[in-house]
Protein backbone atom coordinates (compact mmCIF):
# COMPACT_ATOMS: atom_id res chain seq x y z
CA UNK A 1 0.00 0.00 0.00
CA UNK A 2 2.85 2.40 1.29
CA UNK A 3 4.51 1.56 -2.25
CA UNK A 4 2.06 2.41 -4.59
CA UNK A 5 0.98 5.33 -2.92
CA UNK A 6 5.13 6.18 -3.39
CA UNK A 7 4.61 5.53 -6.86
CA UNK A 8 1.46 7.36 -7.50
CA UNK A 9 3.78 10.72 -5.96
CA UNK A 10 7.06 9.84 -8.11
CA UNK A 11 4.27 9.97 -11.16
CA UNK A 12 2.86 13.20 -10.33
CA UNK A 13 6.47 14.67 -9.35
CA UNK A 14 7.70 13.50 -13.30
CA UNK A 15 4.66 15.07 -14.64
CA UNK A 16 4.81 17.86 -12.91
CA UNK A 17 8.26 18.64 -13.98
CA UNK A 18 7.86 17.40 -18.02
CA UNK A 19 4.89 20.31 -17.41
CA UNK A 20 6.73 23.35 -16.39
CA UNK A 21 9.52 22.25 -18.92
CA UNK A 22 7.40 22.49 -21.53
CA UNK A 23 5.93 25.90 -20.26
CA UNK A 24 9.50 26.95 -19.97
CA UNK A 25 10.27 25.55 -23.30
CA UNK A 26 6.90 27.62 -24.61
CA UNK A 27 8.15 30.36 -23.08
CA UNK A 28 11.90 30.25 -24.28
CA UNK A 29 10.42 30.48 -27.89
CA UNK A 30 8.23 33.16 -27.56
CA UNK A 31 11.52 35.27 -26.69
CA UNK A 32 13.67 33.89 -29.33
CA UNK A 33 13.27 37.39 -31.55
CA UNK A 34 14.78 36.40 -34.70
CA UNK A 35 17.78 39.22 -35.40
CA UNK A 36 20.24 39.36 -38.49
CA UNK A 37 22.57 39.77 -35.89
CA UNK A 38 22.36 37.40 -32.97
CA UNK A 39 25.22 39.09 -31.16
CA UNK A 40 22.66 42.16 -30.23
CA UNK A 41 20.79 39.82 -28.05
CA UNK A 42 23.71 39.17 -25.33
CA UNK A 43 26.16 42.46 -25.77
CA UNK A 44 26.69 43.76 -22.75
CA UNK A 45 24.54 46.90 -23.58
CA UNK A 46 21.25 45.14 -23.95
CA UNK A 47 19.76 47.23 -26.33
CA UNK A 48 18.28 45.99 -29.43
CA UNK A 49 17.73 49.56 -31.43
CA UNK A 50 15.60 53.12 -31.24
CA UNK A 51 12.54 54.21 -31.89
CA UNK A 52 12.30 58.00 -32.16
CA UNK A 53 9.72 60.19 -31.79
CA UNK A 54 9.67 64.29 -31.11
CA UNK A 55 10.50 67.51 -33.40
CA UNK A 56 13.52 69.11 -35.27
CA UNK A 57 16.75 67.80 -32.75
CA UNK A 58 16.12 64.03 -33.55
CA UNK A 59 14.29 63.99 -37.08
CA UNK A 60 16.63 62.49 -39.76
CA UNK A 61 14.57 63.21 -42.68
CA UNK A 62 10.92 62.54 -42.73
CA UNK A 63 9.77 65.81 -43.44
CA UNK A 64 11.70 65.15 -46.91
CA UNK A 65 8.42 62.78 -48.13
CA UNK A 66 5.72 64.75 -47.95
CA UNK A 67 4.55 68.13 -48.41
CA UNK A 68 5.50 71.02 -45.18
CA UNK A 69 7.09 74.00 -44.61
CA UNK A 70 9.97 72.67 -42.32
CA UNK A 71 12.16 71.18 -44.60
CA UNK A 72 16.28 70.98 -45.11
CA UNK A 73 16.83 68.77 -47.64
CA UNK A 74 19.60 71.09 -49.05
CA UNK A 75 23.04 72.53 -48.59
CA UNK A 76 24.43 73.96 -45.95
CA UNK A 77 22.22 71.22 -43.86
CA UNK A 78 24.26 68.16 -43.94
CA UNK A 79 27.57 70.02 -45.35
CA UNK A 80 29.47 67.51 -42.84
CA UNK A 81 27.19 64.64 -43.38
CA UNK A 82 28.61 61.86 -45.32
CA UNK A 83 25.34 61.34 -47.18
CA UNK A 84 25.41 65.11 -47.62
CA UNK A 85 21.71 67.32 -46.93
CA UNK A 86 19.46 64.60 -45.89
CA UNK A 87 16.55 66.28 -43.76
CA UNK A 88 18.92 66.34 -40.37
CA UNK A 89 18.35 70.01 -39.32
CA UNK A 90 22.43 70.57 -38.33
CA UNK A 91 25.71 70.39 -40.31
CA UNK A 92 26.14 67.41 -39.69
CA UNK A 93 25.22 64.02 -37.33
CA UNK A 94 22.40 64.96 -35.06
CA UNK A 95 21.71 63.12 -31.29
CA UNK A 96 19.97 60.22 -32.34
CA UNK A 97 22.53 59.24 -35.04
CA UNK A 98 25.65 59.89 -31.51
CA UNK A 99 23.27 57.57 -29.33
CA UNK A 100 23.05 54.94 -32.18
CA UNK A 101 27.17 55.34 -32.25
CA UNK A 102 27.39 54.89 -28.66
CA UNK A 103 25.56 52.00 -28.26
CA UNK A 104 27.19 50.28 -31.10
CA UNK A 105 23.72 49.63 -33.35
CA UNK A 106 25.01 48.26 -36.95
CA UNK A 107 23.45 51.26 -38.91
CA UNK A 108 21.57 54.74 -38.83
CA UNK A 109 18.28 54.46 -37.44
CA UNK A 110 16.10 54.71 -41.24
CA UNK A 111 12.99 57.66 -41.32
CA UNK A 112 9.62 56.50 -41.43
CA UNK A 113 8.52 58.29 -44.08
CA UNK A 114 11.36 56.99 -46.82
CA UNK A 115 9.34 54.76 -48.89
CA UNK A 116 12.36 52.04 -48.29
CA UNK A 117 12.21 51.76 -44.81
CA UNK A 118 10.38 48.29 -44.44
CA UNK A 119 11.23 44.74 -44.25
CA UNK A 120 14.53 43.77 -42.05
CA UNK A 121 15.37 47.46 -42.49
CA UNK A 122 13.29 48.32 -39.42
CA UNK A 123 14.44 45.75 -36.86
CA UNK A 124 16.69 48.11 -35.34
CA UNK A 125 14.49 50.88 -35.38
CA UNK A 126 12.46 53.37 -37.15
CA UNK A 127 12.55 57.43 -36.44
CA UNK A 128 9.29 58.56 -36.96
CA UNK A 129 10.19 62.14 -35.46
CA UNK A 130 8.79 64.93 -37.80
CA UNK A 131 10.90 68.39 -37.95
CA UNK A 132 8.53 71.62 -36.00
CA UNK A 133 6.19 69.40 -34.29
CA UNK A 134 5.27 69.45 -31.04
CA UNK A 135 3.26 67.62 -27.77
CA UNK A 136 0.12 69.42 -28.61
CA UNK A 137 -1.31 68.97 -32.39
CA UNK A 138 -2.27 72.71 -32.92
CA UNK A 139 2.02 73.30 -33.14
CA UNK A 140 2.29 70.91 -35.32
CA UNK A 141 0.01 72.95 -37.53
CA UNK A 142 1.20 76.35 -36.86
CA UNK A 143 4.96 75.75 -37.08
CA UNK A 144 4.70 73.96 -40.77
CA UNK A 145 1.84 71.40 -41.01
CA UNK A 146 4.40 68.42 -40.02
CA UNK A 147 3.21 65.22 -38.32
CA UNK A 148 2.38 65.71 -34.30
CA UNK A 149 3.40 63.38 -31.83
CA UNK A 150 0.12 62.00 -31.67
CA UNK A 151 0.21 60.89 -35.07
CA UNK A 152 3.87 59.48 -34.71
CA UNK A 153 2.94 57.89 -32.25
CA UNK A 154 -0.75 56.26 -34.43
CA UNK A 155 1.74 55.24 -36.99
CA UNK A 156 4.17 53.60 -34.78
CA UNK A 157 1.03 51.28 -33.54
CA UNK A 158 -0.68 50.69 -37.19
CA UNK A 159 2.82 50.82 -39.45
CA UNK A 160 5.43 49.99 -38.17
CA UNK A 161 4.74 47.33 -35.00
CA UNK A 162 2.99 45.05 -36.75
CA UNK A 163 5.65 45.18 -39.33
CA UNK A 164 8.47 44.39 -36.50
CA UNK A 165 6.52 41.63 -35.34
CA UNK A 166 6.64 39.61 -38.61
CA UNK A 167 10.40 40.54 -38.87
CA UNK A 168 11.54 39.31 -35.56
CA UNK A 169 8.81 36.59 -35.22
CA UNK A 170 8.15 37.34 -32.11
CA UNK A 171 5.04 39.63 -30.19
CA UNK A 172 5.80 42.95 -29.31
CA UNK A 173 6.13 42.68 -25.64
CA UNK A 174 8.66 40.04 -26.08
CA UNK A 175 10.94 42.59 -28.44
CA UNK A 176 9.43 46.52 -27.16
CA UNK A 177 11.72 46.00 -23.82
CA UNK A 178 14.58 45.36 -25.57
CA UNK A 179 14.77 49.03 -27.57
CA UNK A 180 15.11 52.33 -26.03
CA UNK A 181 12.42 55.23 -26.88
CA UNK A 182 13.85 58.84 -27.68
CA UNK A 183 11.21 61.22 -27.28
CA UNK A 184 12.58 64.84 -27.72
CA UNK A 185 9.67 67.68 -28.37
CA UNK A 186 8.23 70.49 -26.23
CA UNK A 187 10.93 73.11 -27.48
CA UNK A 188 8.37 73.58 -30.17
CA UNK A 189 5.15 74.05 -28.11
CA UNK A 190 6.73 76.73 -25.91
CA UNK A 191 8.54 79.13 -28.74
CA UNK A 192 5.72 78.74 -31.59
CA UNK A 193 2.49 77.99 -30.16
CA UNK A 194 3.12 79.63 -26.51
CA UNK A 195 5.13 83.00 -27.33
CA UNK A 196 5.33 83.92 -31.15
CA UNK A 197 1.54 82.81 -31.28
CA UNK A 198 1.23 84.77 -28.19
CA UNK A 199 -1.16 82.28 -25.75
CA UNK A 200 1.05 83.77 -23.14
CA UNK A 201 -1.38 86.99 -22.84
CA UNK A 202 -4.28 84.23 -21.81
CA UNK A 203 -2.99 81.34 -19.78
CA UNK A 204 -0.15 81.24 -17.16
CA UNK A 205 3.29 79.29 -18.04
CA UNK A 206 2.32 77.23 -15.03
CA UNK A 207 -0.93 75.94 -16.73
CA UNK A 208 0.13 75.90 -20.33
CA UNK A 209 3.76 73.66 -19.31
CA UNK A 210 1.67 71.46 -16.75
CA UNK A 211 -0.48 70.76 -19.81
CA UNK A 212 1.91 69.56 -21.67
CA UNK A 213 3.72 67.59 -19.22
CA UNK A 214 0.29 65.76 -18.78
CA UNK A 215 -0.36 65.16 -22.42
CA UNK A 216 3.15 64.30 -23.05
CA UNK A 217 2.53 61.60 -20.33
CA UNK A 218 -0.31 60.30 -21.78
CA UNK A 219 1.50 59.48 -24.96
CA UNK A 220 4.21 57.76 -23.24
CA UNK A 221 1.71 55.76 -21.62
CA UNK A 222 0.24 54.88 -24.85
CA UNK A 223 3.71 53.65 -25.80
CA UNK A 224 3.77 51.69 -22.61
CA UNK A 225 0.72 50.12 -23.31
CA UNK A 226 2.31 48.82 -26.79
CA UNK A 227 5.34 47.48 -24.49
CA UNK A 228 7.60 50.38 -24.82
CA UNK A 229 9.49 50.00 -21.31
CA UNK A 230 12.57 52.30 -21.74
CA UNK A 231 12.28 55.87 -22.47
CA UNK A 232 15.18 58.06 -22.78
CA UNK A 233 13.13 62.42 -23.06
CA UNK A 234 15.04 65.36 -23.83
CA UNK A 235 14.46 68.92 -21.93
CA UNK A 236 13.65 72.02 -23.57
CA UNK A 237 17.10 74.17 -24.39
CA UNK A 238 17.65 77.45 -23.23
CA UNK A 239 15.18 78.84 -26.24
CA UNK A 240 15.67 82.48 -25.38
CA UNK A 241 19.53 82.28 -26.26
CA UNK A 242 19.24 80.98 -30.04
CA UNK A 243 19.88 83.61 -32.68
CA UNK A 244 16.09 83.07 -33.46
CA UNK A 245 15.11 85.17 -30.84
CA UNK A 246 18.11 87.93 -31.12
CA UNK A 247 17.39 87.79 -35.09
CA UNK A 248 13.53 88.26 -34.90
CA UNK A 249 12.98 90.61 -31.53
CA UNK A 250 15.67 93.27 -31.91
CA UNK A 251 13.61 94.99 -29.45
CA UNK A 252 13.37 92.96 -26.50
CA UNK A 253 16.28 90.89 -26.53
CA UNK A 254 17.09 90.59 -22.95
CA UNK A 255 13.57 90.96 -22.36
CA UNK A 256 12.41 87.93 -24.30
CA UNK A 257 15.07 85.44 -23.91
CA UNK A 258 14.25 85.68 -20.24
CA UNK A 259 10.63 85.01 -20.29
CA UNK A 260 11.14 82.14 -22.78
CA UNK A 261 13.92 80.85 -21.08
CA UNK A 262 11.78 81.03 -17.52
CA UNK A 263 9.14 78.81 -19.57
CA UNK A 264 11.50 76.73 -20.73
CA UNK A 265 12.98 76.04 -17.00
CA UNK A 266 9.17 75.63 -15.61
CA UNK A 267 8.82 72.89 -18.13
CA UNK A 268 11.96 70.90 -17.07
CA UNK A 269 10.92 70.96 -13.38
CA UNK A 270 7.07 69.54 -14.44
CA UNK A 271 9.28 67.19 -16.95
CA UNK A 272 11.30 65.90 -13.76
CA UNK A 273 7.81 65.60 -11.78
CA UNK A 274 6.36 63.92 -14.19
CA UNK A 275 9.00 60.69 -14.53
CA UNK A 276 8.75 60.27 -11.16
CA UNK A 277 4.92 60.37 -11.16
CA UNK A 278 5.13 58.12 -14.85
CA UNK A 279 7.91 55.28 -12.76
CA UNK A 280 5.52 55.05 -10.12
CA UNK A 281 2.67 54.62 -12.04
CA UNK A 282 3.64 52.24 -14.48
CA UNK A 283 5.17 48.76 -13.85
CA UNK A 284 8.71 47.86 -15.05
CA UNK A 285 9.32 51.18 -16.63
CA UNK A 286 12.51 53.17 -16.51
CA UNK A 287 13.26 57.16 -17.54
CA UNK A 288 15.78 59.44 -18.51
CA UNK A 289 15.77 62.83 -18.81
CA UNK A 290 18.64 64.54 -21.00
CA UNK A 291 18.80 67.68 -19.26
CA UNK A 292 20.36 69.86 -22.49
CA UNK A 293 19.47 73.00 -20.96
CA UNK A 294 21.80 72.33 -18.32
CA UNK A 295 24.23 71.02 -21.05
CA UNK A 296 23.90 74.14 -23.95
CA UNK A 297 23.73 76.63 -20.40
CA UNK A 298 26.75 75.38 -19.33
CA UNK A 299 28.64 75.65 -23.22
CA UNK A 300 26.84 79.40 -23.09
CA UNK A 301 28.58 80.41 -20.29
CA UNK A 302 31.79 78.41 -19.97
CA UNK A 303 32.31 77.84 -23.93
CA UNK A 304 35.82 78.08 -23.61
CA UNK A 305 35.91 75.04 -21.30
CA UNK A 306 34.24 73.30 -24.12
CA UNK A 307 36.23 74.50 -27.22
CA UNK A 308 33.46 76.88 -28.56
CA UNK A 309 33.95 80.40 -29.67
CA UNK A 310 30.75 81.67 -30.82
CA UNK A 311 27.88 80.90 -28.80
CA UNK A 312 25.23 84.21 -30.15
CA UNK A 313 25.24 83.93 -33.78
CA UNK A 314 24.37 80.98 -36.56
CA UNK A 315 27.31 79.46 -38.21
CA UNK A 316 24.94 79.82 -41.64
CA UNK A 317 23.08 82.62 -43.15
CA UNK A 318 19.32 82.95 -41.41
CA UNK A 319 16.94 85.23 -43.56
CA UNK A 320 14.79 87.19 -40.49
CA UNK A 321 10.96 86.91 -40.79
CA UNK A 322 11.27 90.94 -41.78
CA UNK A 323 13.48 90.02 -44.87
CA UNK A 324 10.89 87.28 -45.93
CA UNK A 325 12.41 84.50 -43.97
CA UNK A 326 11.51 82.56 -40.78
CA UNK A 327 14.33 83.42 -38.78
CA UNK A 328 14.99 79.84 -38.54
CA UNK A 329 16.11 78.04 -41.36
CA UNK A 330 19.60 78.24 -43.05
CA UNK A 331 19.48 80.32 -46.63
CA UNK A 332 19.41 77.88 -49.51
CA UNK A 333 22.86 77.13 -50.70
CA UNK A 334 23.59 80.32 -48.11
CA UNK A 335 27.16 80.92 -46.36
CA UNK A 336 28.39 79.15 -43.54
CA UNK A 337 31.17 80.19 -41.11
CA UNK A 338 34.75 78.55 -41.49
CA UNK A 339 35.18 76.93 -38.46
CA UNK A 340 31.76 75.31 -37.55
CA UNK A 341 33.49 73.43 -34.30
CA UNK A 342 33.58 76.38 -32.61
CA UNK A 343 30.33 77.43 -33.20
CA UNK A 344 27.15 76.76 -30.91
CA UNK A 345 24.27 76.92 -33.21
CA UNK A 346 24.13 75.81 -37.09
CA UNK A 347 21.34 77.58 -37.77
CA UNK A 348 18.50 80.17 -35.67
CA UNK A 349 17.81 77.44 -33.34
CA UNK A 350 19.34 74.13 -34.08
CA UNK A 351 23.24 73.03 -32.92
CA UNK A 352 26.11 72.11 -34.43
CA UNK A 353 27.08 68.71 -34.93
CA UNK A 354 29.67 69.81 -32.35
CA UNK A 355 27.48 70.21 -29.60
CA UNK A 356 25.50 67.72 -30.07
CA UNK A 357 28.51 65.39 -29.28
CA UNK A 358 28.60 66.80 -26.41
CA UNK A 359 25.22 66.27 -25.47
CA UNK A 360 25.58 62.54 -26.50
CA UNK A 361 28.55 61.82 -24.82
CA UNK A 362 26.82 63.50 -21.63
CA UNK A 363 23.77 61.74 -22.03
CA UNK A 364 25.20 58.22 -22.02
CA UNK A 365 28.10 58.53 -19.40
CA UNK A 366 27.51 61.59 -17.03
CA UNK A 367 26.75 60.57 -13.44
CA UNK A 368 25.75 64.30 -12.69
CA UNK A 369 21.87 64.50 -12.37
CA UNK A 370 22.26 68.38 -13.44
CA UNK A 371 23.69 66.26 -16.85
CA UNK A 372 21.07 63.14 -17.05
CA UNK A 373 18.47 62.48 -14.62
CA UNK A 374 18.03 59.71 -12.69
CA UNK A 375 20.36 57.67 -14.44
CA UNK A 376 22.50 58.06 -18.08
CA UNK A 377 21.48 56.44 -21.13
CA UNK A 378 24.31 53.70 -21.04
CA UNK A 379 22.55 52.46 -17.25
CA UNK A 380 19.46 52.46 -19.08
CA UNK A 381 20.62 50.46 -21.86
CA UNK A 382 21.97 47.73 -19.28
CA UNK A 383 18.72 46.65 -17.89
Amino acid sequence: MASSETHSKMLFVIFLLCFLSYLSLCTSQSNNCAFPDQEITTRANRTWGLFVFGSSLVDNGNNNFFENRAQVNYLPYGIDFPNGPTGRFTDGKNLVDLLGELLNLPNLIPPFKDPTTKGRKIVYGVNHASGSSGILDETSLISGNVTSLSQQIRDFQEVTLPELEVQLGCNSSDSLPGYLFVVGVGGNDILFNYFLRQTYPRVDPQTFTANLTAILSQRLQKLYSLGARKFVLTAVYPLGNSPLVELNMPNCTVVCAQAINQVAQIYNRNLRSMVEDFQRRMPDSNLVVIETYNIVSEILLFPASRGFTNTRSSCCAVVSRTQGGNGVLCERGGRTCPNKKVYVYFDGLHPTEAVNIQIANDAYTSRNIFKVYPINVQQLSQL
